[in-house]
């Protein structure tokens, strides 16, 4: 059991309208004015969707958030994209991020936005 915790330090979270097809905890991606949609492989991110509702979404855009990761992923500032999947991968072109921790097993990632 890990004894340190990164869980909503430094959160900030902004709403926007949400694209079909938005899930709670996926990697989302600007789309329109104040909207954002799923990822696909390789596209640029701007945060995690927290759960939809009423055509709204709460998106975290800043600290520190547990995400779903493609590997190989390592600690240390990356570039990450999406994966198209939900989830984040190393890539060019994407967001410099701090990553604190990387579950092999569990295939995630604790980054710090």
């Amino acid at each position: 059991m890990n004894k340190i915790s990164f869980e909503n330090v430094g959160s900030l979270m902004a709403t926007f309208f949400a694209q079909e097809g938005v899930e709670d905890g996926q990697a989302v991606k600007m789309t329109a004015n104040a909207t954002v949609g799923p990822c696909e492989a390789g596209d640029t991110f701007c945060g995690v969707a927290g759960m939809p509702r009423n055509g709204a979404v709460a998106v975290q855009v800043g600290g520190f958030v547990k995400v779903p990761a493609t590997m190989p992923l390592s600690v240390g500032k990356v570039s990450l994209v999406a994966d198209g999947n939900g989830g984040v991968m190393a890539g060019e072109n994407g967001i410099t991020a701090l990553v604190v921790d990387v579950d092999t097993v569990a295939n995630t990632a604790v980054i710090c936005l």
